[in-house]
């Protein structure tokens, strides 16, 4: 009976200790935002033709976007936002530090008129001062601090401080040796800066801002670092990366990327921090230098972080914590200067039709660009016009296609040609086989697509398959157009300055040494 006794009192303890929380940091626990991770989108204005703020939060709206980061504080935009939900971080210019940094008055004044005569109606999240300012423009770096402190003390002054937090973005290229993770640490010519502000972010209960980029990890290391790993595609145990220290294992290079900043903020003994990812993307278009930077990758890059985050699966160090990114960026540039990726990092065209389809189905109703992976069949590029023909014959005949709507004065007959009019049956023979992949074929005429062939009041058969199959998903679309005129939003000069540049060199060859190392 007493040996009975002592079962049961032990096997107690252990329940309960087996039901407390536990944590790889239980102070950074602290910090954890409360709300669920998100994903929100990067705003600029680098465009021709830019949506008026009217209708770019229509648009904000239509695609269930609930958190968008601004590069200024646009007075139009921040009108427009009131009583919608959406959650908006604002920036304070580079070019304002200065002023900022100088004055109180001037500090309070900023906050007066971007932030107070909005907030709450409004609802600003966070005030984002300068970008990349300690990489970009180090001589700047001693009015950093400054400027966010003046800026906080303004916050206090209106009663603001405890619903608007005060960060700034910063570069990946401020962590030194980044990979393995756990042997990462801060530029050391930056640390006495980088130290206030992290002090600062720990008293506040603020995030740490980073812009991380796997895409430059990848460029600057091709042949090292695999496609594969930076574009969140499932890995073998063999293609994982192993951190020799902690032997975490690492399926992705923005996971890896985050707890080398966590690593680093650990060695200057702050352990509170979070990290927010305010940029993070993938190109679609790019020169001869940038083969990768294409729109099949940008989808997978997007659609997978966007799985990833709602996922909620943390990082190998911290598992009970996953940062929320702003994807870098809601509209493609077409005012930016070369290369020619700057301009093509947008989910969306600037006249709002999609760049590409994401494919994030089961993530919510973010982002209604996805079309729950609908696909379509047009003919491929460089089919000559005899071989378009007896293909377009065979699929309006034999295949018993619907080609109705490409008859003379039906809405899909123009433009007036071969490959216009193959499009139209292959896609109406292909949903009519179920989205088999061998009915899209043609004897190698045709491909598969995941971009709505749909243009004007021609719409395809897939695409009005999507629509009667729709539930609660709204289809993306003002017209959607074969995505062709360029436009809309960006901000500063370009992603990665020739100082960045260098620095991510350095962590590419660390990362050489990390991944030869520990994968057989």
């Amino acid at each position: 009976m007493e040996n009975l006794k002592f079962t049961f009192f032990f096997t107690l303890i252990f329940l309960i200790i087996s039901l407390l929380p536990i944590s790889l940091s239980t102070d950074i626990k602290v910090q954890q935002n409360k709300d669920e991770p998100y994903v929100g989108v990067n705003i600029g204005t680098d465009v021709s033709n830019l949506l008026s703020p009217a209708d770019l939060v229509a648009f904000l709206q239509l695609q269930k976007i609930t958190h968008v980061r601004l590069y200024d504080a646009d007075a139009g935009i921040l009108k427009a936002l009131a009583k919608t939900k959406i959650r908006v971080i604002v920036s304070v210019p580079n070019n304002q530090l200065l002023a900022i940094g100088s004055s109180n008055v001037t500090a309070a004044t900023w906050i007066g008129r971007n932030v107070a005569a909005y907030y709450p109606d409004t609802l600003i999240t966070a005030v984002a001062v300068g970008d990349e300012v300690l990489t970009t423009i180090p001589s700047s770096a001693p009015l950093l601090m400054p400027a966010i402190e003046s800026l906080y003390s303004a916050l206090l002054a209106a009663n603001l401080h405890n619903q608007i937090k005060i960060s700034t973005p910063n570069s990946a290229s401020i962590v030194l040796d980044p990979f393995p993770p756990s042997q990462a640490f801060f530029n050391q010519t930056l640390s006495p800066v980088i130290s206030q502000l992290l002090q600062f972010l720990s008293r506040t209960q603020s995030p740490l801002m980073m812009n991380l980029y796997p895409y430059y990890v990848f460029m600057e290391n091709k042949g090292v670092v695999p496609l594969d790993n930076s574009l969140f595609k499932p890995l073998t145990p063999s293609k994982e990366m192993v951190d020799p220290n902690t032997l975490l294992h690492y399926t992705n290079v923005l996971d890896a990327m985050i707890d080398s900043v966590y690593f680093s903020m650990k060695n200057l003994n702050v352990t509170d921090v979070v990290v927010l990812v305010t940029e993070t993307g993938w190109p679609s278009k790019g020169d001869s230098k940038e083969p990768y930077a294409k729109i099949d990758n940008a989808d997978t890059y997007n659609s997978n972080l966007i799985k990833h985050v709602f996922d909620r699966s943390g990082t190998p160090l911290h598992p009970e914590i996953t940062s929320s990114v702003y994807v870098y960026e809601l509209f493609n540039e077409d005012l930016r200067s070369s290369p020619v990726s700057e301009a093509n990092w947008g989910l969306f065209y600037g006249n709002s039709t999609p760049v590409y389809l994401l494919h994030v189905s089961g993530s919510g109703t973010f982002l209604a660009n996805d079309t729950t992976n609908q696909t379509y069949c047009i003919a491929m590029d460089g089919i000559d016009a005899k071989t378009l023909q007896a293909a377009l014959d065979w699929a309006c005949g034999p295949g018993r296609a619907n080609c109705s709507e490409i008859q003379p004065g039906e809405s899909c007959y123009q433009p007036n040609n071969v490959k216009n009019h193959a499009s139209y049956a292959f896609d109406s023979y292909y949903q009519k086989e179920g989205n088999s992949p061998v009915s899209c074929d043609f004897k190698g005429a045709a491909m598969i697509t995941t971009t709505d062939p749909s243009r004007g009041s021609c719409v395809f058969p897939g695409s009005k398959k999507a629509s009667d199959n729709k539930t609660s998903q709204v289809v993306n679309s003002t017209d959607a157009s074969s995505a062709g005129t360029k436009r809309l939003i960006g901000f500063h000069g370009t992603r990665m300055s020739v100082f960045n540049a260098g620095l991510y060199l350095l962590s590419g060859a660390s990362f050489c040494l990390f991944y030869y190392s520990f994968v057989p």
